[in-house]
């Protein structure tokens, strides 16, 4: 007798590899629910909220909140950079102060400071 091949959904169903951590699981989920989302939509079979759901990523209002947000994205990187180099900054300014105070002959140290009684 000679097997039949199943049905494409049984070929849909493929077995995903174990995620690895809990970012990867969700990741996984997300895409099995698009995934259905996406079967249910082209068989007709999709509630009104999934449709609604993807009414709305489509709208203009979304695509101008979705670059906003890439936007401010930008911005955080950009202010966090700026704070980096002004602390790098600030470190050789303080580099440089004291390898003047060495080679002024004045020493290392902080603490040490000259008096009219020294001279």
């Amino acid at each position: 007798m000679v097997k039949v091949k199943s049905s494409n959904s049984d070929n849909k169903a493929k077995k995903l590899r174990p995620a690895l951590t809990p970012e990867a699981r969700e990741d996984q989920l997300i895409f099995l629910a698009t995934e259905l989302a996406e079967q249910q939509l082209r068989d007709g079979t999709a509630s009104s909220q999934v449709i609604t759901h993807y009414l709305k990523l489509g709208s203009s209002k979304e695509k101008i909140e979705k670059e906003i947000l890439k936007e401010q994205k930008e911005l955080i990187s950009a202010k966090t950079e700026a704070l980096k180099s002004a602390k790098r900054v600030e470190e050789l300014y303080a580099k440089a102060i004291s390898a003047m105070r060495e080679y002024g002959g004045m020493g290392s140290s902080d603490s040490e400071v000259i008096t009219d009684e020294d001279l």
